[in-house]
């Protein structure tokens, strides 16, 4: 029965992982308009990292889960704007916006929010055959 409960972990450990991917989309989507006066300021599309859990008593077992080994910011050139007239224009006249692709962060958060639907749904099955067995033994 304990082996059993290690469906929770694995699913728990995935709904938490698209829970931070679905974060990380906010914050991107959030900032995509944000302008900075330099290179250094501009925000930076960041991206999550996941590594598989393995269980170290047992390390040939498949993954027992997933974590968030930490967050990347993408290489892809910011945006670079000739707007002289702009409050926030450096000395060149030049303004700088994030290199986020909303219709890339629209993918991620449809992609995150399906992956946690059906974790939810992996869960709420496990519980009601697990609810099912007890059942059984009455």
């Amino acid at each position: 029965m304990m082996s059993s409960m290690k469906i929770f972990d694995i699913a728990g450990s995935a709904l938490s992982a698209q829970s931070q991917r679905l974060n990380l989309v906010a914050s991107n989507m959030a900032n995509a308009d944000s302008v900075s006066s330099s290179v250094d300021e501009t925000y930076r599309s960041r991206q999550p990292v996941f590594k598989a859990m393995v269980d170290q008593m047992n390390p040939k077992d498949s993954a027992v889960g997933v974590r968030m080994l930490g967050v990347v910011e993408s290489q892809v050139p910011l945006q670079q704007e000739y707007a002289p007239n702009h409050p926030m224009a450096n000395e060149e006249g030049y303004i700088f916006r994030p290199n986020v692709n909303i219709v890339e962060e629209m993918a991620n958060m449809i992609s995150a929010s399906r992956s946690y639907q059906s974790n939810v749904e992996v869960v709420n099955s496990a519980k009601q055959m697990m609810m099912g067995l007890l059942r059984l033994g009455q």
